[in-house]
C-alpha cells in the first residue's frame, strides 16, 4: 500500500469516527474505535497465517458468500483444532476462535443480530486472558460495552455498536488485503484523537516529527555518530511511553537501515493508555516476547523489575527516549534521598518534576549508551536544587547536547521545549548547543518541522561541527561555568541579526545628485497647450514660472490672494519660488499628475499640477 493510500485509509476512519460518535466525548469513542481496528488487525494476520498453515485444506468460498472459511474448517474437522492452535501458536504467537473474528462480527452487524454484544464480551475476555501465551489481562479493561453513552438498554447498546462496526467495515473493505496498513491507521487516528483532545495529548501522544529527531538520534553510534546508525540496539526503554509510538520510531529507524532491536521496554502510568501501547506494539507486527510494557508510577519506580538491587541483574538500556509530563508538581518522600536513582545528584523540587524523570532514566543507561528527552525550556536555567542537578551533570560530564525546538508543536502546550542528550561515557569534554528554535513552517494548529528541519538538527549532531553562526556551537566547560552552568542557548548562540552597514560617504554623494536632479527642470511636454496650477506658499514671495521657451519673475505686489494663487502653466512649464537663493520647485505641468510637496515655504501641501485641457 503506497503513503497517499494509507493516508487515505485515516482518513476514511477518522470521518467515521467523526460522524458516529454524535454527542460521545471524544477520548470515550476513540477506545472503541481503537479496539475495533486492533480485532480487524488481529484477525487479518490470524487468517492469512491459517490460510498458510492449512493450505488446500482451508474452505473457499465466493465472495458474496457470508461464511466465515475458518468456522466451516472447525466444524468439519474437530479432532484437529488442538494441533491447529498449538501450531498457530508457535507461528503467529496468539489464537482466536473463529467466532471472534472481525469477519463474524461484521457480519452480526450487517444483519442487526441481537448476539453482537454478547459476542464481542466474549471476544474481548478470551484474547485477554487465553490468546498469548503472554496474559494481556485487563487490555480492553476501558471499554466499558455496558456504557450508557452506547444507549440505555440492551438492545440500544447492540444497535449503536452495530452501526459503528457496519460502518468501520464498509470504510475498510477495500482496505482488506494489506494487514500492515493497519498498524499506521491506528497511528493516524491516535495522531488525529490527540489533536482533538487538547492538553490531555500529552499524555498518550509524541508528535511524530519530534519522534524522528529522537529516534535517529540514539539509532546512531553513541560514542561516533559520525560513523552512522547501528545494526543492533539489545534494548530500548520509555519510562513515560504514553501510546508507545516513540518506541515504535525508534524501531522504525532502525529497520530503515536494516538494524534490530532486541527487546522494547515501556512504562505507563494511565491504564487507558498503557493498553494504547499494547495494542499498538501488536498492530505494528512486534510479538508479544518482544515487548513488555508495565502499568506503574515511574516516580515512586512501582515497576519490580526496575527494583532489582543486585547490580548484575539490574536492568540497563542501550537507548532511553522520553517524553514526560512538562514541571508535574509531585510529593517527594523523605525516603527517595537515598533512593539510588536520586541520591548522588538530589531530588527535583516539588514544583517541578522534570529532573526527577530524567535522573530516573539515566540511572538505567548503559554506560556505551545514549539517552535523549523532551523537557521544558527551564531545565536548562531554573535555580535552587535544579540547578545543583543540572551543575553536578555537567561537572560529571553527562550532558553532551541541548537542542532548542519551535514553540507550539504539541498537541498539550504551546511553550518551546528543547531535547537533552545524556551519555554516562562521552568523549567530548564540551556541551553541544543547537538551536533550532527558528526553524520551523508555520501550521494551523502547530508548527511543523518539515523533513529538511529535522535532518538539519540530526546532521548537526552528527558532525558536532565547532560553529554554525546562528545556528549552533561547541561550548567547553569552562565558559559554562563562568556562565554559572546555566545553559539557556541565548547565552552560547546569538540570534541577532546584524545590521547591514551604510556607507555614509556614498549615501552623501547620492543625495546630491537626487537635490541636483530636482533643481534642474524636467525635459518639456507637448502633450497640452496650457493647464491650471492651483498653489499655496508664504505670501511676500516672488513667483518663478520657468520652461525652454520661457524664464518669468512674477514679484509678489502682482498677484493676487495673498499666499494662494491659480496660475496657467504652459506646456513643460514649472511653477518655483525663489528658497534661499535657489528655486524650489511648486508644480509642473506634465502627463502626470504629479504631487508636489514643499514643506518649508507653505503651510500645507499644495495641490498637483491639474492636467485637464482648456
Amino acid at each position: 500500500m503506497t503513503a497517499s493510500d494509507q493516508q487515505r485509509l485515516g482518513k476514511t476512519l477518522w470521518a467515521i469516527a467523526d460522524q458516529l460518535r454524535g454527542a460521545m466525548n471524544a477520548d470515550d469513542f476513540r477506545d472503541y474505535m481503537l479496539a475495533f481496528l486492533f480485532l480487524r488487525y488481529l484477525s487479518d494476520n490470524y487468517e492469512v497465517a491459517a490460510k498458510k498453515e492449512l493450505g488446500s485444506d482451508y474452505p473457499k468460498f465466493a465472495a458474496d458468500d457470508a461464511r466465515v472459511p475458518l468456522a466451516v474448517w472447525y466444524a468439519n474437522n474437530p479432532g484437529d483444532v488442538v494441533d491447529f492452535e498449538k501450531q498457530m501458536r508457535r507461528k503467529v504467537h496468539y489464537v482466536i476462535k473463529p467466532e471472534h473474528l472481525w469477519a463474524n462480527i461484521a457480519n452480526l452487524a450487517k444483519n442487526q443480530s441481537g448476539d453482537l454484544l454478547d459476542t464481542l464480551r466474549d471476544g474481548f475476555k478470551y484474547i485477554e486472558t487465553e490468546s498469548f501465551e503472554s496474559t494481556f489481562q485487563g487490555l480492553f479493561s476501558e471499554i466499558n460495552l455496558g456504557s450508557e453513552k452506547l444507549g440505555r438498554s440492551h438492545a440500544d447498546k447492540n444497535k449503536k455498536l452495530c452501526a459503528i462496526i457496519k460502518k468501520i467495515a464498509e470504510g475498510l473493505k477495500e482496505f482488506s488485503t494489506d494487514v500492515d496498513a493497519l498498524g499506521d491507521a491506528y497511528e493516524y487516528l491516535i495522531g488525529q484523537f490527540a489533536a482533538g483532545s487538547g492538553k490531555k495529548a500529552g499524555e498518550f501522544y509524541t508528535p511524530q516529527q519530534i519522534s524522528t529527531i529522537l529516534s535517529r538520534i540514539v539509532t546512531l553510534d553513541s560514542q561516533e555518530p559520525k560513523t552512522g546508525p547501528v545494526k543492533h540496539l539489545g534494548s530500548v526503554f520509555d519510562f513515560a511511553c504514553g501510546s508507545g509510538s516513540l518506541l515504535l520510531n525508534v524501531r522504525q529507524q532502525l529497520r530503515k537501515q536494516g538494524g534490530t532491536i532486541g527487546k522494547i521496554y515501556g512504562q505507563e502510568k494511565n491504564i487507558t493508555t498503557y493498553n494504547l501501547a499494547r495494542m499498538n506494539m501488536l498492530l505494528h507486527g512486534v510479538k508479544d516476547t518482544e515487548f513488555e510494557i508495565c502499568h506503574g508510577d515511574t516516580l515512586t519506580n512501582d515497576w519490580a523489575l526496575l527494583r532489582e538491587t543486585n547490580p548484575a541483574k539490574m536492568p540497563k538500556f542501550d537507548a532511553i527516549v522520553a517524553n514526560p509530563p512538562f514541571s508535574l508538581r509531585w510529593e517527594p518522600k523523605e525516603e527517595l534521598g537515598e533512593d539510588v536513582r536520586f541520591k548522588n545528584h538530589g531530588i527535583a523540587p516539588k514544583s517541578a518534576a522534570d529532573f526527577a524523570f530524567l535522573l530516573h532514566g539515566f540511572h538505567y543507561l548503559k554506560d556505551q549508551g545514549v539517552m535523549a528527552i523532551i523537557l521544558p525550556h527551564g531545565v536548562l536555567f531554573r535555580g535552587g536544587a535544579e540547578e545543583r542537578i543540572r551543575t553536578k551533570l555537567l561537572q560529571d560530564g553527562h550532558i553532551d547536547t541541548v537542542i532548542g525546538l519551535p514553540a507550539n508543536l504539541f498537541y498539550s502546550t504551546g511553550i518551546p521545549v528543547c531535547i537533552l542528550v545524556l551519555k554516562k561515557c562521552k568523549k567530548p569534554d564540551d556541551v553541544l548547543f543547537i538551536n533550532a528554535a527558528e526553524h520551523f513552517e508555520k501550521g494551523k494548529r502547530q508548527n511543523v518541522l518539515t523533513d529538511e528541519h529535522i535532518d538539519k538538527i540530526v546532521e548537526t549532531y552528527q558532525q558536532r561541527p565547532a560553529k554554525i553562526e546562528r545556528y549552533a556551537r561547541r561550548v567547553g566547560m569552562d565558559e559554562i561555568e563562568r556562565e554559572g552552568c546555566n545553559l539557556n542557548i541565548s547565552r552560547y548562540i546569538s540570534t541577532a541579526v546584524a545590521e547591514e552597514e551604510i556607507d555614509l560617504k556614498a549615501t552623501h554623494l547620492d543625495l546630491v545628485q537626487i537635490e541636483k536632479k530636482f533643481r534642474m527642470p524636467p525635459p518639456s511636454t507637448t502633450r497640452f497647450s496650457r493647464s491650471w496650477a492651483w498653489l499655496r506658499f508664504r505670501p511676500g514671495t516672488p513667483l518663478i514660472l520657468q520652461s525652454d521657451e520661457r524664464h518669468k519673475i512674477i514679484p509678489p505686489e502682482r498677484r493676487k490672494g495673498g499666499g494662494n494663487h491659480r496660475i496657467r502653466l504652459r506646456s513643460g512649464e514649472t511653477a518655483s519660488i525663489a528658497h534661499r537663493g535657489q528655486p524650489r520647485r511648486l508644480a509642473r505641468n506634465t502627463t502626470d499628475r504629479e504631487r508636489v510637496f514643499d514643506r518649508k515655504d507653505s503651510r500645507r501641501p499644495h495641490r498637483y499640477a491639474g492636467d485637464r485641457r482648456e
